[in-house]
C-alpha cells in the first residue's frame, strides 16, 4: 500500500511539472476556425483539437525546461518554490525524460499528423521559448514582447492546421492583449522584489510600478479601441453580415476593467491563468463574450 501511494504520489507531482492550469493559453488556437465562421465544420474542429492537445504536450515541455533550468531561482521565490523541481519532489531525470518525450510527440505529430507549416511554427515556438529561458527573458522589455509573441503563434497554428485566412485585426488584438497581460505578471514580479528586498529576476530593474501601471493603462486603452475598430470596420461588419458586433464590447471592457483592478487593487496577477481559471467575474465575462459574438455571428 505504501508503495502504491508513493507511485500515486510521483504521477501527481509529475503531473504538476506539465502546468495543465496553463494549457488554456493554448485555446487562442482556436480563434481563427471561431472566426471563420467554421466551428460546425467537423473535419477542421477535430484538426484544431489535434494541434491544441500536440501544442499542449510542446507547452509542458517547455515548462519543464524552464523549472529545470531555473529551479535554484525558484526556490527563493515564495510561491514558485513549490514547483516539483525546485521542492525536490520530482527527480530531475524523471523531469528531464518526459520533457524529451513531450517534446518530440510534440514536434513529430506536428510533422506527421497536420503539416509542415504546424512543424516549423512548433519548432520556432520551441527554440524561442528556449532563447527565453537561458536569457532572453532577463531583458526589459524584450521579455513581454517575447510572452505576446507566443501568443500570436498559437494564432497562427490555428490558422495553418484549417487553412482559414487570419485577419489582421485577430493579430494585432491578440499582440496587445497579450501585452497587457504580460505587463500585470512583471508588475507582480516587482512588487516580489520589492517587499522581499531581493530580485525574483533581473529585468526587474527594468521596471518601475509607475512605469508598469502606466504602461497597463495606455495598452488597455488601445486594446479596448481596437476592438471598436475591429467591430465597426466596413470589412468585418460585411464578412459577418451584422452590424452590431460593437455591442460585444461592452464584454471586452468588464475583462479588461476586471485584470487591472485585480492587478493594481487586488494586487495578484503572478498568473494570468490561474486568475481566468479561478476569477468568477473573469469567466463569466469571456463566457458572455463568446455567446453575444457566437450569437450575432453564426445566427
Amino acid at each position: 500500500m505504501e508503495n502504491l501511494l508513493t507511485a500515486g504520489s510521483v504521477m501527481r507531482e509529475l503531473f504538476l511539472l506539465l502546468r495543465p492550469r496553463q494549457w488554456t493559453k493554448n485555446l487562442f488556437i482556436f480563434l481563427p476556425l471561431f472566426f471563420a465562421l467554421q466551428f460546425h465544420n467537423i473535419l477542421m474542429l477535430v484538426k484544431v483539437c489535434l494541434a491544441f492537445v500536440l501544442f499542449c504536450m510542446l507547452a509542458s515541455g517547455i515548462y519543464i525546461f524552464n523549472d529545470y533550468y531555473d529551479r535554484e531561482e525558484d526556490r527563493r521565490h515564495p510561491k514558485k518554490k513549490y514547483r516539483p523541481l525546485a521542492a525536490g519532489t520530482v527527480k530531475v531525470t524523471y523531469a528531464i525524460t518526459v520533457c524529451i518525450l513531450l517534446t518530440m510527440i510534440g514536434l513529430i505529430g506536428a510533422w506527421w499528423s497536420l503539416n509542415t507549416s504546424m512543424f516549423y511554427l512548433s519548432l520556432f515556438y520551441l527554440l524561442l521559448n528556449y532563447s527565453y529561458t537561458i536569457k532572453l527573458k532577463h531583458i526589459p522589455l524584450l521579455d513581454i514582447f517575447i510572452i505576446a509573441l507566443g501568443f500570436v503563434i498559437r494564432i497562427f497554428v490555428g490558422g495553418v492546421v484549417t487553412g482559414v485566412k487570419i485577419f489582421p485585426w485577430i493579430i494585432v488584438m491578440t499582440f496587445l492583449l497579450s501585452l497587457f497581460l504580460a505587463l500585470g505578471k512583471r508588475r507582480d514580479d516587482v512588487l516580489l522584489s520589492a517587499s522581499n528586498d531581493q530580485k525574483m529576476r533581473r529585468s526587474v530593474d527594468g521596471y518601475t510600478l509607475t512605469f508598469i501601471d502606466n504602461c497597463m493603462v495606455a495598452m488597455a486603452a488601445i486594446t479596448i479601441v481596437s476592438y471598436i475598430m475591429y467591430t465597426m470596420s466596413h470589412e468585418i461588419i460585411t464578412k459577418f453580415k451584422t452590424d452590431y458586433l460593437y455591442l460585444t464590447t461592452i464584454f471586452v471592457i468588464f475583462g479588461v476593467m476586471r485584470y487591472l483592478q485585480i492587478t493594481i487593487v487586488e494586487q495578484r496577477s503572478a498568473d494570468p491563468a490561474e486568475i481566468l481559471v479561478k476569477d468568477s467575474f473573469i469567466k463569466i465575462t469571456i463566457l458572455g463574450w463568446i455567446i453575444l459574438f457566437g450569437v450575432l455571428i453564426y445566427l
